[in-house]
């Protein structure tokens, strides 16, 4: 009997999960001319903000595909950090173009993850693929052929669909995590959080981010889109014997709002939840593949978990791409795990700490939170070093590979496996402008040499050349050299000499073979 739900042929890649990492795949596989299903249990997008931060390396990833504009026009630019200790306002720590040179998205972006899937679902239905909702993952197998997934469908019916490749996507609870017998350790949190959208009055809603560093609560308020419009983020000290579901916004401590002095006018959405840190043991299975939140959540320090399911996605999509246009040996894959888990893990590592400092109990928490911290923050901020490593790292321009088996040469302050850096003043402006091809290429800042273009022109490899400028230079580059980039943007391969002698055999170790368009 025809699948009641598959009106073309069987997708080459099925996605389970349409939250903002299964969207972004689907976007990027779909532009890389690969056909995708995605399906998704519950039977709308979300209607709620829940995530937040949208930070530079994910712009970058959206400027690749032409929407990181739309984004940032519907999204809040935060401009800084506000401190609060013992009910007064204690530092602010400045924000505006902090990563000036080092990214066209210099600044942290709020934009609620809501309005964020509903961009990227318009975006899928632009090119003709639309979200099978009330359609469940059951159950899945898999051989060297592809992979028989199980699905339930708004009927109640069951239904068998195949695809080359299965990506779960699909949270916290994943099932396709739990039919690969893959094990999640890691632990919660203790206490209990809460969020709340507010409409609200106060110095707080000015468009900035504010902090509390109370004695015993912890309160955060983000700015987000309209007068008013805030979302606070904090501890729950006191339940009053009342069970998680039975909480309200009438049960949270006023003691932190009125430090801030922010009158609530109406509450849009509230709920409580506990905080967990875990990373999946393993990434991949064969055929299957863990993203986002089926493979690691983590602390909402920094606002990374979204942002780093979403990096998950860009970096599986095009080695996916890849091997089913047959541009590639399926041993690309082998790198989707490595790469990704070793960055997953040092950042539950990090936010644990961040987390752990801010939530802590006891007079030495209270003092370095209170005290230290207000006089310390600033402090560091006014020196350009701290400065940059805090943006690298929060932005995720910071992320890149260094063990990945797709790594050769270095030159200068780079290698392979680390960001191309850009290098333009203004949005529109640089290097980044070759990256919307989504495909290998070859850059050469300066003088390219005599043979490069018929060897890549052979190896349907285009050249991209760039006048030699002091911005370059200060951007780590060197001048004359070639770099190989990966379709994600990352460096590949570096020949300091500026040959390209050593191309085809980098390509051919690799079982690479480039095609172009």
């Amino acid at each position: 009997m025809p699948n009641p739900l598959n009106t073309k042929a069987e997708p080459q890649v099925l996605i389970a999960g349409a939250g903002p990492t299964g969207l972004a795949l689907a976007l990027w596989l779909t532009r890389l001319g690969v056909g995708v299903r995605i399906i998704d249990k519950v039977a709308e997008a979300g209607t709620t903000s829940r995530a937040l931060a949208v930070q530079a390396r994910t712009l970058e990833f959206y400027q690749q595909l032409g929407i990181a504009d739309l984004v940032v026009n519907e999204g809040v630019k935060v401009g800084g950090i506000n401190i609060w200790a013992k009910g007064r306002h204690a530092a602010r720590v400045p924000l505006e173009n902090l990563g000036a040179e080092a990214t066209p998205f210099p600044f942290p972006l709020v934009f609620p993850q809501d309005a964020h899937e509903r961009l990227l679902i318009g975006q899928l239905e632009g090119l003709g693929v639309k979200i099978e909702r009330r359609t469940e993952l059951l159950r899945f197998e898999q051989d060297s052929a592809g992979v028989r997934a199980t699905l339930r469908g708004p009927d109640g019916a069951d239904q068998a669909c195949e695809a080359a490749f299965l990506a779960g996507c699909d949270g916290a609870r994943s099932i396709t995590r739990a039919t690969l017998g893959v094990g999640f350790p890691g632990g919660t949190y203790q206490g209990l959080f809460y969020v709340a959208d507010v409409q609200a009055q106060g110095p707080v809603t000015n468009h900035e981010l504010h902090v509390d560093l109370d004695e015993s609560d912890l309160l955060l308020v983000f700015p987000m889109k309209g007068n008013g419009r805030v979302r606070l983020v904090g501890s729950i000290r006191e339940t009053n014997g009342k069970t998680e579901g039975e909480l309200t916004f009438a049960d949270v401590s006023p003691r932190s709002i009125g430090h801030m002095k922010l009158q609530v006018e109406r509450v849009e959405w509230f709920s409580t939840y506990k905080v967990h840190h875990r990373v999946a043991d393993r990434f991949r299975d064969r055929r299957a593949f863990l993203l986002g939140d089926a493979a690691h959540i983590h602390s909402p320090a920094g606002g990374q978990g979204m942002n780093t399911g979403i990096g998950d996605a860009v970096n599986l999509a095009w080695k996916l791409a890849a091997v089913l246009r047959g541009e590639s040996d399926m041993t690309l894959l082998d790198t989707y795990e490595p790469e990704r888990i070793a960055f997953a893990r040092r950042l539950v590592a990090t936010t644990d700490r961040v987390f752990t400092l801010a939530t802590r109990r006891g007079a030495l928490a209270r003092f370095v939170r209170t005290r230290l911290v207000p006089i310390v923050a600033p402090a560091i901020f006014r020196i350009k070093a701290a400065r940059d490593f805090f943006f690298r790292t929060v932005s995720q321009i910071g992320v890149h590979y260094p063990t990945s088996t797709l790594n050769q040469g270095r030159a200068g302050r780079l290698k392979g496996g680390d960001r191309l850096p850009w290098t333009g003043k203004t949005p529109g402006e640089g290097n980044f402008a070759a990256l919307t091809s989504l495909a290998w290429q070859v850059h050469v800042y300066g003088e390219v040499g005599p043979k490069v273009a018929d060897v890549c022109g052979a190896l349907n490899l285009p050249v991209h050349a760039f006048t030699w400028s002091a911005r370059m230079q200060a951007a780590g580059l060197r001048r004359s050299a070639l770099y190989l980039i990966r379709p994600d943007g990352y460096i590949a391969l570096i020949e300091a000499s500026g040959g390209a002698d050593g191309l085809r055999g980098y390509l051919e170790r690799r079982g690479l073979r480039p095609r172009r368009g």
